[in-house]
């Protein structure tokens, strides 16, 4: 065991001399030699000096205040960021519910099918290689659609009858004047179309919506396998804010139509309020043309061949009457029972507790027959009960 010289050549060697218990600092008394009230106020002392300078660290303390970059960083404003950066933030919570929209399979299906239509009728509009593709489908707010309308462009309003609203579509002015130049003879200009900063004369608005009639046509066309309804053009104008059909935060479908002749062409944009489509929602929901929900006409068929091959007891009942029970306990062999019929009153003819109709009775031979008088009872059940049955299951 090393002894006490060994002790402190071991201290030295780890300059553990000067290591012990903190003094107290010169001029304060330790707290051995404090009383109540001078350890009372030493705490409170010490309790705020925390509160002020927090745990020793910058700007860690119970009363730290943000700066301005991190309260732009928290609510999600960032002045240096471009307009396609992603939201963060309070802002990112308040949009969210913007960017997540109602899958409509069949309504892309219909525009694919406008796209095959509006390639082969803008081919014989213009007697020239029209190719027209969809950019996308995708979901906004109609305010905040109106305000990115690069103009000048052609903001049509159209109307669905059937569906008895609205909704727009907008012709880019890139589009406009291919199309006048390919309609009027115009020479093959490679490259963007200069659009120049002046309204539309009366012939390219003729010749526009010649154009827009073409292709409200071949939505109708397209339309038809899902259900009937025809577009209406209902006035046309060049200034968005004439051509507000909806409130500026009700959402819309915004399909986007590309149109190319050549080295030129321009885009065409359909806009659907989700009010507008709301009467045929549910066949915007189906995966594919003539799905049927809840219904299967093949196992209708099916089960309306068993029913009728079915089994079933029918009884003729001459008479029903009530009488004490004291009294039917007491029947015995003898007693005579009165039925207050003769025999040419009408026998019920009943099915289960169902009462089907009516029959006299009489006899062939040694057998007891009955013959029908009277066409069967209409059933109380109707299909109607049964779709109300189903509709309240899927409200479920």
């Amino acid at each position: 065991m090393a002894g006490p010289s060994d002790q402190d050549k071991l201290s030295e060697d780890w300059g553990l001399d000067d290591v012990g218990i903190p003094s107290a600092p010169a001029g304060v008394k330790a707290e051995a030699d404090m009383t109540e009230e001078e350890r009372a106020a030493a705490a409170a002392a010490e309790w705020a000096a925390m509160l002020e300078g927090g745990d020793g660290s910058d700007g860690g303390g119970p009363d730290r205040v943000l700066n301005q970059d991190e309260i732009d960083s928290l609510l999600g404003f960032d002045a240096s960021a471009g307009g396609n950066v992603e939201l963060t933030g309070v802002q990112a919570l308040i949009n969210s519910a913007l960017v997540s929209y109602e899958r409509l399979p069949m309504l892309e299906i219909v525009f694919d099918r406008l796209v095959r239509l509006a390639t082969t009728s803008l081919r014989n509009f213009t007697s020239d290689n029209v190719e027209v593709t969809m950019d996308s489908i995708s979901s906004v707010r109609f305010g905040d659609y109106l305000n990115s309308i690069p103009l000048p462009a052609i903001l049509s309003v159209i109307r669905a009858e059937e569906w008895e609203n609205y909704g727009l579509l907008t012709v880019d002015s890139n589009l406009i004047y291919s199309m006048i130049d390919v309609l009027l003879g115009g020479r093959r200009v490679g490259g963007n179309i200069r659009v120049e900063g002046r309204p539309y004369t009366t012939i390219e608005m003729a010749l526009a919506r010649k154009m827009i009639e073409i292709i409200l046509e071949d939505t109708h066309r397209a339309f038809e396998p899902v259900t009937q309804v025809n577009f209406k053009l209902e006035r046309m104008e060049t200034n968005p804010r004439f051509a507000a059909i909806s409130r500026p935060g009700n959402a819309a479908i915004l399909i986007e139509l590309r149109i190319e002749m050549d080295d030129r062409g321009g885009k065409i944009e359909i806009l659907l309020p989700y009010a507008t489509i709301e009467p045929i929602r549910e066949q915007l929901l189906q995966m594919f043309m003539g799905e049927k929900f809840g219904r299967d006409p093949i196992w209708e068929g099916h089960l309306a061949t068993e029913i009728y091959q079915a089994d079933v007891e029918v009884e003729a009942v001459l008479h029903e009457q009530d009488i004490p029970l004291s009294k039917g306990l007491n029947l015995k062999p003898g007693h005579t029972l009165m039925f207050e019929r003769t025999p040419t009153d009408p026998v019920r003819l009943r099915c289960g507790n169902v009462e089907l109709t009516e029959a006299i009775m009489g006899h062939i031979g040694n057998h007891v027959s009955v013959r029908v008088t009277r066409p069967l009872n209409p059933p109380k059940v109707t299909m109607a009960a049964f779709e109300a049955i189903d509709e309240n299951m899927d409200g479920r």
